[in-house]
């Protein structure tokens, strides 16, 4: 912190003295219109350094703040959540070990902490031990204190992340279907060709129309597999087709990791860890995760060691605002970060900005599949990071090939360029489903 604390207030410094000098360099008498510097800088501030610093240190604070919603997790789990220092919603009494080494654990057990629970994810070749702290120990506490007796190892709050979906007005009459509904398959849009695609999020309704060109293989890692709206319709949008409806890549085999299976502190930082292994062995070569959290040592761990074996990952940057913290998978390295719009193509105004945004996708405006066998409007990044995970499975090449050949078909947006409110453009505009067309009922939003 106090690394990040100096860097910061001396980057204030430079915008402060650095802009206007720069300006002056090499042109006599300054730029017109602007008033010139003296020669000889004043050896401090015009501020008072303290008063600065405490601006530094509640932007920083600021910054790393849970958003409202998510820690209203919090309140609904019946204990089985609590809050870490920044208000985020992790597992009650658990710390998560990263790969410890054997003077590490040592040392834990030691000063008390006990084994709840050991696992070896072969498919990262990572190894994770949970563990609860001492009698009287509070959790944030006990991070600290094993980050004291083991400096050089990793010890992390075991986070929880949220889909960021509720259903909403179900109650509200379908929109008429249109005759375009009516009228049999829609013409091919994708030829998936067998793509193989995971998704971490809920469990999903295999048995809804909209998936049953689709082969669904589900696991649960938060007890058995439990179907789910968020998750259903992010599938839909990655691998349905019914009717005029259509995901991005119809007919792929989609591999489900349910990490909630209805438990309250589903969503881990384990469960998405292990996640992640179980499809780096499966060798599937795009995985959608329209999930967010914190930054989390054990999920960036996890992420990186799955990326590095092949995985592209696919993330939605998340609906909390332009001004909020980085949410994550999606501000990970390596992860395609992906932000909504609506049917006129504008970010949507809750859509996160900044530079994990690598593509904008529809998000707004369109139908996924709902309850029983009919379909919802959809609205939220949640919904447009499956449809870029689609055509980036549909491709052949593998991580930055398919990347990069996406980002050549995508429609420049915004500033000139690749920027921080739609990334490299826009893509999958021809994918979005009207909820008029499918009498969509009610609505999933986030």
């Amino acid at each position: 912190m106090r690394i990040l604390m100096a860097a910061a207030l001396a980057g204030l410094a430079i915008l402060a003295i650095g802009a206007p000098a720069r300006a002056q360099i090499g042109l006599p008498g300054g730029v017109p219109g602007l008033p010139s510097l003296p020669r000889t800088l004043p050896d401090r501030l015009p501020v008072d350094p303290n008063q600065l610093e405490e601006g530094v240190r509640g932007r920083i604070d600021g910054a790393l703040q849970a958003p409202s919603r998510l820690r209203d997790l919090i309140r609904r789990s019946d204990g089985a959540l609590e809050a870490d220092p920044n208000g985020w919603p992790v597992v009650r009494a658990e710390i998560v070990a990263v790969d410890p080494s054997s003077a590490g654990r040592r040392a834990a057990l030691d000063a008390g902490f006990t084994v709840l629970r050991e696992e070896r994810l072969e498919g990262l070749d990572l190894a994770v031990v949970v563990l609860a702290p001492p009698r009287g120990l509070s959790l944030r506490r006990a991070v600290e204190r094993l980050r004291d007796l083991d400096p050089g190892g990793a010890y992390e709050f075991n986070h929880v992340h949220s889909p960021a979906g509720r259903v909403a007005d179900e109650a509200a009459p379908p929109v008429p279907p249109t005759p375009e509904s009516l009228a049999g398959p829609a013409p091919a849009r994708s030829q998936a060709g067998g793509a193989r695609i995971g998704l971490i999020d809920t469990g999903v309704d295999a048995g809804h129309p909209a998936l049953a060109g689709a082969t669904v293989r589900q696991r649960g890692f938060a007890g058995a597999d439990r179907p789910g709206a968020h998750g259903t319709a992010v599938a839909s949008l990655l691998a349905g087709r019914s009717g005029s409806f259509s995901g991005a890549a119809p007919g792929s085999t989609l591999f489900v990791a349910d990490v909630y299976g209805g438990s309250p502190s589903g969503g881990s930082s384990t469960g998405v860890a292990q996640a992640l292994s179980w499809m780096v062995q499966n060798d599937v070569p795009v995985v959608n995760v329209s999930l967010v959290g914190p930054r989390n040592a054990l999920v960036e761990t996890a992420v990186r060691r799955a990326t590095g074996r092949g995985v592209l990952i696919v993330a939605a940057v998340g609906n909390d605002g332009p001004a909020a913290a980085p949410l994550y998978p999606a501000s990970y390295p390596d992860v395609v970060g992906v932000t909504a719009v609506n049917a006129q193509g504008r970010a949507l105004p809750e859509a996160a900005r900044g530079p994990q945004v690598d593509f904008s996708a529809p998000g707004a405006d369109m139908a996924a599949a709902g309850a029983g066998e009919g379909y919802v409007s959809v609205r939220g990044a949640s919904f447009a990071a499956p449809l870029v995970a689609g055509l980036l499975a549909r491709r052949r090449g593998r991580g930055d090939d398919a990347v990069q050949a996406l980002a050549a078909e995508a429609r420049d947006l915004g500033a000139r360029g690749p920027d921080p409110v739609y990334g490299r453009g826009l893509v999958a505009a021809d994918l979005r489903t009207a909820p008029a067309a499918v009498g969509a009922r009610g609505r999933l939003s986030r």
